[in-house]
C-alpha cells in the first residue's frame, strides 16, 4: 500500500465564523483542501462527490449532531474507517473519552488556536498512518 497523505479535509460546522476561519487556518499554509459543510445532511451528500482524506466535525449542531453526522458516515461503506476529528466546546474529561469510545482519531477543543490548526490536523493524521 502506497502512503497516506492528508490533502483533503470535509469540515462540518453550523456556524458560518468558525467555518470561515477554520477554512483559513487549513488553506492558508497550502497544506490543505477544505470543503466546508453546514450541516451533517450537506456533509454525507458532498463526502461522496470530494472524497476527504479527513473529517473535522463539530458536535453541536441543530438536526444531526456529531455524533449523529459520525454514525451516519459510518454506514458509508468508503468511510466506514475514515479518519474523524471532532471539534466542541464541550472539554470535560468524560465528555472526550465518550466521544472517543464512539472511534474517532482526536478532539480539538473550541476556542481552538487557527495558527497551530493546519499542524494540529497534520499530527493527528500522522498518528494514525505515520
Amino acid at each position: 500500500m502506497g502512503e497516506q497523505v492528508l490533502h483533503r479535509v470535509l469540515h462540518v460546522e453550523d456556524e458560518e465564523d468558525i467555518r470561515m476561519v477554520t477554512k483559513l487556518a487549513l488553506e492558508g499554509p497550502g497544506r490543505f483542501v477544505v470543503e466546508s459543510c453546514e450541516s451533517g445532511a450537506v456533509a454525507l451528500e458532498k463526502a461522496l462527490v470530494f472524497k476527504p482524506d479527513i473529517f473535522l466535525i463539530d458536535v453541536m449542531m441543530p438536526d444531526m449532531d456529531g455524533s449523529a453526522t459520525l454514525q451516519a458516515l459510518r454506514g458509508l461503506p468508503a468511510f466506514s474507517d475514515a479518519v474523524v476529528v471532532f471539534m466542541t466546546a464541550r472539554a470535560q474529561p468524560c465528555e472526550i473519552e465518550r466521544f472517543k469510545l464512539l472511534g474517532i482519531a482526536e478532539v480539538i477543543v473550541k476556542p481552538f488556536d487557527p495558527v497551530t490548526l493546519s499542524e494540529r490536523m497534520l499530527a493527528i493524521w500522522e498518528n494514525r498512518y505515520g
